[in-house]
């Protein structure tokens, strides 16, 4: 057997690393993987010998911090090698992909994915921590260089951090163990389709790697070898965590991150053998072995209250579980809450409404991590060994906070329905991420597969083993902010949407990661029923360290339940947005979201204690409710009249004949304050009540829609006996006025034209709208008011608003409305597919 410390003490010698050789035997770890091991399963690690190493104290914090940057170089060159043996790995696997769609594939799906499961993984976890420590190396380098003088009283090796970026990659670690499990039979697959396919075998003998990057200089690897390339590395995680430890002073202010790095890695290769040998002897009726699919935390409301817990999901059961994190130098814990079988499972997802006492709580928790951390961020800044105590301090209280609004934050329900009638639920507080949960239990679930008992014991202990989350996603745990997350404000607006299979009414969620402080999620309003949906809304949301974008479509029907169309993720680069608009295209499966972004940087103000409320859209001006939400036509009017246009059309007396004043007034109500909802209670509300809304709404307008000081002119155009005289001087007026005013009643004209096409059922001509519209949207000015000119007798007032808007009408050719501002882009359009 390779000795693989031996081989890393080799590897660190010619890259001019001083390494201290120990004579006894817990810096030795076999390497359990032959190049020609005929199993996977690994023999079990001498893991009690591997105890934390104690920092040596023979030398000099300086020629510490000198060695410990000598091995990060190192390291950071390791790493760049392992990735181009990733990519070359990877590079096939488009091509055998397509091609097992075809009459004669190489590969079928099933072999494809078997071969390269979790590398595509592997390679964005190592990718991410290469661009991470190579950013960190790259500006430690600078500040070394311009700093060089002050050197001689401080040392910058203290200023470069490092250790949350091993902690992130080790707390990932766990896809290794699903590689590990199906590393034997990735193997036989190409065995197997080397000796059987010409195609294949010309293919596994020629793999290419470039060296430094260049086409000149090549590595040839055949396909095994390259498949060993992950178990290789991981034997040597606990190696290389272990020298950089021995190079990190005890003061530093990465070795505390380290040292847990170092204990999960441990673990997971002392459990590795275990767990193989599990998943070997758990055999299910299908020939298939029982394998964890997926893990995660997620509240449980299983109880009536809710609950941090661990979910695991296996290939024929999901186990909820109650983790105990350990003290260290021990093994975390898990405890057994319930389970359910696979076969026949149920699910349902539903999003609850939060309850006001609730939302007062949450916002007033984000309030204060926000403070908090300013608190954390001021005393680390003054340097001091008794300030640093109390930023710990603080820092572990804002992690507690943040477990409490992972606990309470949540609206989003998956409902489990066993068919021997037992029933859980849970809650998270991504709608991607449920759906993602969601889609893994029903692809497994469709498999019907029979659910041989488990032995829960056995199971819930292996848990510490098998799982690949390790830790709550607590973003306050993160010692250093990445410089290439957003910090300011996000704007996304969603255009329209197709490629729908049919017509319905859709909206779009919209989500970011990054700290708690603010709110992460919001969505437009739900769409008119259709195969081409168009909302030209735009939502804002104050992100702070965002580095993800994520856009879920979503269908919404009449008595039931919501259906996710598609999702797509986006990285959110701090170097292409800008103040402009980026517009795109994303590809969420079979239907296409068009939006754009734009990203202005700035200082955040704190979160409000109190939960935004949205701004009243009644009795406000339109240009400032056009305004507040980004457009040119207010989202009250496009919602009424595509609801009457959707089911209105064929109403004897539609806009003549009013609905209830409750109705109406309830709908006004919802309007001013949450407009999904308003949308919502259109749906169901009767008709005459949604024209009646929309009557309201103009009448309301504190200035009508044509401004005043147009009235006398209009007026005077009704005396051109020419009708497309009198058109073209009405339309040129109609220019004067402003963007909202103008679009909106170009909007509301083409509307009653749509409607009187069908008068001969609905009985409303155009004379009949004008009456009915006329008052509303065009008065007199107001005598007294500043108004000097002419008035007009008070008998004439109402003949001369529903004339001019009877001209109008009658117009053929009025211009187009345009219902949203433009949204101009430096940059042709870009596409992203998911």
């Amino acid at each position: 057997m390779m000795d693989v410390y031996q081989e890393a003490v080799n590897y660190l010698e010619t890259e001019h690393v001083p390494v201290v050789v120990e004579a006894e035997a817990d810096v030795l770890e076999e390497d359990v993987f032959q190049e020609e091991a005929v199993s996977c399963y690994l023999s079990p690690f001498r893991s009690e010998s591997l105890e934390f190493p104690d920092t040596p104290t023979s030398c000099s914090p300086e020629e510490m911090l000198e060695r410990r940057l000598v091995v990060l170089k190192g390291i950071l060159e390791s790493e760049e090698v392992y990735l181009r043996e990733l990519e070359a790995l990877l590079m096939p696997m488009k091509a055998l992909r397509a091609s097992a769609g075809t009459s004669q594939p190489v590969l079928s799906s099933r072999q494809v994915q078997t071969v390269f499961y979790q590398v595509p993984e592997l390679r964005d976890l190592h990718q991410s921590f290469y661009s991470g420590l190579k950013a960190r190396l790259s500006m430690h380098c600078q500040t070394e260089s311009s700093t060089g003088e002050e050197r001689e009283t401080s040392h910058t090796g203290f200023e470069l951090l490092v250790g949350d970026l091993f902690l992130k990659m080790v707390n990932q670690i766990g896809l290794y163990g699903g590689f590990i499990g199906n590393y034997e039979e990735a193997v036989e697959v190409v065995r197997k389709c080397t000796q059987s396919d010409p195609r294949f075998r010309t293919l596994a003998q020629s793999m290419m790697s470039n060296n430094n990057g260049s086409d000149k200089t090549r590595t040839t690897y055949t396909f095994e070898a390259l498949l060993y390339k992950p178990l290789d590395r991981v034997t040597k995680t606990t190696l290389v965590l272990r020298d950089v430890l021995k190079t990190t002073p005890v003061e530093h202010g990465d070795y505390s991150s380290l040292q847990e790095a170092l204990r999960l890695s441990r673990s997971f290769l002392s459990g590795v053998n275990e767990s193989s040998q599990s998943k070997r002897e758990v055999t299910l009726s299908h020939g298939m072995r029982r394998q964890l699919m997926r893990d995660g935390f997620v509240v449980d409301v299983s109880e009536g209250e809710r609950s941090l817990r661990h979910l695991f999901l296996y290939t024929d059961l999901l186990l909820c579980t109650r983790f105990k994190h350990a003290s260290r130098g021990k093994q975390d814990q898990y405890r057994f809450c319930w389970y359910l079988p696979l076969a026949g499972l149920k699910l349902r997802w539903v999003a609850e409404q939060e309850r006001s006492d609730a939302q007062i709580r949450v916002h007033t928790m984000r309030a204060k991590m926000y403070f908090l951390r300013q608190q954390i961020q001021q005393q680390k800044a003054k340097g001091s060994k008794a300030m640093a105590a109390m930023a710990a301090r603080h820092k572990k209280k804002l992690e507690q906070m943040e477990l409490m609004l992972i606990t309470y934050c949540p609206v989003y329900r998956l409902d489990l329905h066993s068919p021997s009638g037992k029933s859980h639920s849970f809650l998270l507080s991504s709608l991607y991420e449920l759906e993602e949960w969601r889609e893994a239990i029903h692809k497994l679930t469709t498999d019907n597969i029979e659910t041989v008992p488990p032995d829960l014991l056995t199971l819930t202990c292996a848990c510490g083993k098998l799982r690949m989350t390790q830790q709550p996603p607590l973003h306050s745990s993160n010692p250093v902010e990445d410089e290439e997350s957003l910090c300011g404000t996000l704007t996304v607006a969603i255009h329209s949407a197709c490629g729908l299979q049919q017509p319905a009414c859709v909206y779009v969620c919209v989500e970011v990661d990054g700290n708690a402080f603010y709110e992460k999620q919001t969505q437009t309003r739900s769409s008119v029923h259709s195969l081409n949906p168009h909302w030209d809304q735009e939502l804002s949301l104050q992100v702070d360290g965002a580095q993800n974008l994520r856009v879920l479509c979503v269908s919404q029907s009449d008595g039931q339940d919501d259906t996710v169309l598609g999702k797509a993720s986006v990285t959110l680069d701090s170097k292409t947005l800008n103040k402009r608009w980026r517009r795109q295209t994303l590809h969420l499966g079979q239907v296409e979201v068009t939006l754009s972004l734009k990203y202005s940087h700035h200082p955040l103000d704190p979160p409000s204690s109190m939960a935004q409320q949205q701004q009243p859209v009644f009795c406000v001006p339109i240009g400032t409710a056009a305004q507040q939400e980004g457009v040119l036509v207010p989202h009250v009017v496009r919602c009424c009249v595509e609801e009457v246009e959707r089911r209105g059309m064929n109403e004897v007396g539609i806009y003549r004949i009013s609905g209830t004043t409750s109705d109406i007034g309830v709908l006004k109500t919802a309007f001013n304050s949450n407009l999904r909802e308003a949308v919502t209670r259109l749906r169901s509300a009767e008709v005459n009540a949604v024209s009646g809304v929309l009557k309201l709404y103009f009448r309301e307008l504190p200035e009508p829609l044509i401004p005043t000081e147009l009235f006398q002119s209009l007026a005077k155009t009704l005396d051109i006996q020419d009708i497309n005289d009198r058109l073209v001087s009405m339309l040129s007026l109609l220019q004067s006025c402003p963007d909202p005013n103008r679009h909106t009643f170009l909007y509301i004209l083409h509307h009653l034209q749509r409607v009187s096409e069908k008068q001969d059922i609905n009985k409303m001509s155009l004379m009949n709208l004008a009456t009915v519209f006329g008052p509303s949207l065009i008065r007199p000015p107001v005598v007294g008011l500043g108004h000097d000119g002419p008035t007009v007798d008070i008998s004439q007032e109402v003949v001369v608003q529903v004339q001019v808007v009877y001209s109008y009408l009658q117009c053929n050719n009025l211009p187009e409305a345009e219902t949203a501002l433009q949204h101009d882009t430096d940059a042709e359009d870009e596409t992203t597919h998911v």
